[in-house]
């Protein structure tokens, strides 16, 4: 099964409020996609996200309305924990997930809870531990670490629960550049690598974007934008997030008449197309 996703027209309200917080949701989603999502405070992201790996409805109460089919269950009738099997959710504060006494008991905790024989657990940790790099910090515990290393500790205890579907809430919301650089970078090395659905919501496009095979801007509760990034990035839909400032600079050479060819997502993307440029020009 490719389709992991499928949602039409879902729309849901909290509990007590008069708005919807989504409205009219229709999105499918295949394994393999890197789907970073953004858009301002408050337009529905995290809403979503918690509809995709089934808190809602089982913890949040409200109006829920729509087909929701995530690896071909029906969210608003399955439990929680069922749903925890398929989809990982990693959020933009590690540290409140992570409470136990060492990394290597971190990692094993979830599949210990989802009644994994011994073998498997010591097997699926060890993968994970080698896969994040963390062998030398497996008997640290994780308030001793880096938030860069308390993010990818989070993230190897989800990947030990192998998946279909990683969500990841802001994940580089507390990070140095250099440590959300790599965080992201693993995102997207687990995706070729695994064949996985990574969802990640994220307003830093700067470092995000180069990685995104598909980009989606949500406002007001609505998706206003899908598509392949580097369409996405340059359309009027994407002046609510801020536009990065290497595409800002292609813009600007575009109205100079200087053709790149493509849209750079990234510096060193921009840097290479430049100098393709000059060296055309020069012959």
């Amino acid at each position: 099964m490719n389709t992991l996703i499928e949602l039409e027209g879902v729309y849901f309200k909290y509990a007590g409020s008069k708005e919807y917080s989504l409205k009219n949701i229709n999105f499918k989603a295949d394994k393999g996609e890197y789907i970073l999502i953004t858009g301002p405070s408050g337009c529905g992201k995290s809403t979503l996200t918690r509809v995709l790996n089934g808190l809602i409805p089982n913890f949040y109460n409200g109006e829920l309305k729509g087909k929701i089919k995530v690896v071909g269950l029906d969210v608003k009738k399955t439990p929680a924990y069922k749903m925890a099997k398929y989809v990982g959710t990693v959020f933009q504060d590690p540290e409140n997930q992570l409470f136990l006494s060492t990394v290597e008991r971190e990692i094993a905790f979830g599949l210990e809870n989802l009644g994994f024989k011994r073998e498997v657990i010591r097997e699926r940790v060890q993968e994970a531990l080698e896969m994040f790099k963390l062998n030398e910090l497996k008997n640290k515990a994780p308030y001793e670490l880096s938030g860069g290393q308390q993010q990818k500790v989070a993230i190897a205890s989800i990947i030990a629960l192998r998946p279909k579907i990683l969500i990841l809430d802001e994940p580089t919301a507390n990070l140095d550049p250099l440590s959300a650089e790599e965080v992201l970078q693993l995102i997207d090395k687990l995706v070729k690598s695994l064949g996985i659905l990574a969802i990640v919501i994220e307003h830093r496009l700067e470092i995000a974007l180069k990685y995104a095979t598909r980009m989606i801007i949500m406002d007001k509760g609505k998706i206003i934008a899908d598509g392949d990034p580097r369409k996405v990035i340059i359309s009027k839909e994407a002046n609510i997030v801020g536009i990065p400032k290497v595409v800002e600079i292609y813009k600007r050479l575009v109205s100079e008449k200087v053709s790149l060819n493509t849209i750079p997502l990234s510096p060193e993307e921009l840097a290479k197309l430049f100098v393709k440029v000059i060296k055309k020009d020069e012959e």
